[in-house]
């Protein structure tokens, strides 16, 4: 049933809705020419129906007032008297009119000889055709006077007649009768002369028609440029251009006001989507880098619970703790022992004694070695934890307890606690002269960045390798400001160089040593976390691969930058720029030339 009725509705469809549907489908600016001509066409017609009206009438008016002026002389005393009926008889007053008394069902007749109407018949000048005159017997009544346009009895002429049915008096027969009276004025060709103006209308009218749609289509099609503009730039936008604009115009007008409105939406749009495609980028390296992060912590984390699982299952698998004495003496073991308690060849290789069998039990001794073990284990794991738990609060970017730090006084303390640890090692303070080194920041964090940078050189260099912690005034350019923003490898000396634009006071921080130094590929790559740059290095030597991510991050938290300095055999140079104190910059009064290197001996 659905299907039987859904052409009836379909047929039952009002016509303006296909009227609506052509118009949905037509183009706009084919809407606007269709309009502007079908105007102009409907004033013209307007036009030409005027004229016509307007010369019809002129014509017939100029005649009118002279019919009735004639008919009312012949009409004085409500009769008239005719020299002879149905005859047509010229007026000498008015060229080309006519008087005659009609004999109803009958037509004038010419005659240009006998008698005429008194002051008005002449003997000749009478049209070579009459009117055609009605032949009806009331066509004309005696209430009043007819006025009326008539064809010729032959030719294309009109006349224009005034009649009316009055007694009339026949002079030839001096007998009374009824008649028509008729007075008719030839109008010539007035329907050729309408028709010609007609015609004249119409090819002019077609000419207007055809030069006005040429210009409409001009004017339409540069006006509708901007548009073509909009669709060509929406097109652009749609294959992935974000960045075509519409070409600006006069915002007053309606065409530049969208213009600016879809540009500045276009604006708003691009930078949406960049600001997706960077957040989606950045969710993904920050996946990629927690997916690292978690492996390579994993990893770490791994290697002492390994240790600490292995020395626990060693210990359930030997018994516990004997209270007898180990059936093995250290006399007995003679040789075999070392200064460690056991031979390489008589561990296992956990550093566990081997050769004891699991019912024997554990010594006194090898319980207390499996502790220290364990305690090692648990403090480099606790170490390890402390590390990954700085970088996701580095990550957070919580806020620092900043106040000022006099960093040479960090630096001072961090030379002595390096001289305690590796008495063997030359570790030298060099400042330079100018301010106070005062920086806005946290202490314990700053404490912390210049610790891992000296116990970094400790550990990755030779035994007796010199150290040199320098300190001197310089200049930083903020992060994001400049080619020397940030971390990286450049390790240019800025407080040698002069003031770059843009550029603030700050002190510089240099840890030197004279070891190996690394290639350039370790070096770009020796702030990430967990890298290292001796693959080859054990653990318990090279540490978690964590600390100068950490310098890295605490740096960067305190506004300022840390580069490094390498080649292979020429050692390493890490430089920190941190920006002077606002209470120690006011302090200076000039910026200070390049520093001259000095050992400056230290009470420490």
């Amino acid at each position: 049933m659905v299907g039987a009725n859904a052409p009836a509705s379909h047929r039952s469809a009002p016509p303006w809705r296909a009227f609506k549907d052509l118009s949905d489908r037509t183009p706009l600016r084919t809407k606007l020419i269709t309009a502007v001509l079908a105007l102009v066409v409907l004033a013209l017609v307007a036009i030409s129906i005027a004229s016509v009206v307007v010369l019809r009438s002129y014509l017939y008016t100029q005649r009118d007032s002279s019919l009735e002026q004639v008919f009312d002389g012949l009409t004085v005393d409500g009769s008239v008297s005719a020299p002879q009926l149905g005859v047509a008889y010229p007026v000498r007053t008015v060229p080309g009119m006519i008087t005659a008394v009609q004999q109803p069902g009958s037509q004038l007749v010419a005659s240009n000889s006998g008698p005429s109407f008194p002051g008005l018949g002449s003997s000749s000048g009478l049209p070579q055709s009459l009117p055609l005159l009605p032949t009806s017997d009331n066509w004309a009544n005696s209430r009043g006077s007819v006025l009326i346009t008539v064809p010729a009895q032959s030719g294309g002429d009109a006349w224009r007649v005034m009649a009316q049915a009055l007694p009339v008096v026949n002079q030839s027969t001096n007998t009374q009768q009824t008649g028509i009276l008729v007075v008719a004025v030839d109008l010539g060709p007035v329907g050729a002369e309408i028709q010609r103006l007609i015609t004249i209308e119409l090819i002019v009218g077609a000419a207007i028609v055809v030069v006005l749609a040429i210009v409409a289509i001009a004017v339409v099609r540069a006006n509708l440029r901007p548009l073509d503009d909009i669709e060509l730039t929406a097109g652009q936008i749609a294959r992935g251009h974000l960045n075509h604009r519409i070409p600006e115009r006069d915002p007053r007008t309606e065409i530049g006001s969208l213009g600016r409105s879809l540009n500045a939406m276009l604006s708003q749009i691009e930078r949406a989507f960049h600001a997706q495609q960077e957040s989606e980028q950045a969710a993904h390296e920050s996946e990629e880098r927690m997916r690292r992060f978690i492996a390579d912590a994993s990893h770490e984390l791994r290697t002492p619970l390994t240790t600490i699982r292995g020395f626990a299952e060693y210990y359930r698998q030997r018994g516990g703790v004997r209270e007898d004495q180990h059936p093995f003496s250290r006399t007995d073991r003679g040789s075999a022992q070392t200064a460690n308690g056991y031979s390489p060849e008589a561990q296992t290789p956990e550093g566990l004694p081997a050769g004891d069998s699991p019912a024997e039990g554990l010594a006194p001794e090898d319980l207390d070695r499996i502790m220290r073990r364990l305690e090692a284990e648990a403090s480099r794991m606790g170490l390890l934890v402390e590390d990954l738990l700085q970088l996701a609060r580095l990550d957070q970017q919580r806020p620092l307890d900043a106040a000022p730090v006099d960093l040479l006084q960090l630096a001072a303390d961090a030379v002595q606690d390096a001289r305690m640890v590796a008495p063997d090692r030359p570790v030298d303070l060099i400042v330079a002269p100018g301010a106070a080194f005062i920086v806005d920041g946290d202490e314990p964090r700053l404490r912390q960045v210049i610790g891992n940078l000296v116990n970094n050189a400790l550990t990755h260099t030779p035994p007796g390798t010199a150290v040199r912690v320098k300190i001197a005034s310089g200049t930083l350019i903020p992060p994001g400001n400049g080619p020397a923003g940030g971390t990286g490898t450049d390790g240019g000396a800025q407080a040698a160089r002069a003031p770059a634009p843009g550029s603030v006071p700050a002190v510089v921080l240099d840890v030197e040593d004279d070891g190996p130094g690394m290639k350039p590929e370790q070096a770009r790559r020796v702030f990430e976390r967990f890298y290292r740059a001796d693959q080859a290095r054990n653990r318990s030597s090279g540490g978690t691969g964590l600390g100068l991510a950490i310098v890295a991050g605490l740096v960067a938290a305190h506004g300022g930058t840390v580069a490094v300095r390498t080649a292979p055999g020429q050692g390493t140079d890490f430089q920190v720029r941190l920006p002077l104190s606002p209470d120690a910059s006011a302090a200076q009064d000039e910026e200070p030339a390049e520093p001259e290197e000095q050992s400056q001996s230290s009470p420490f």
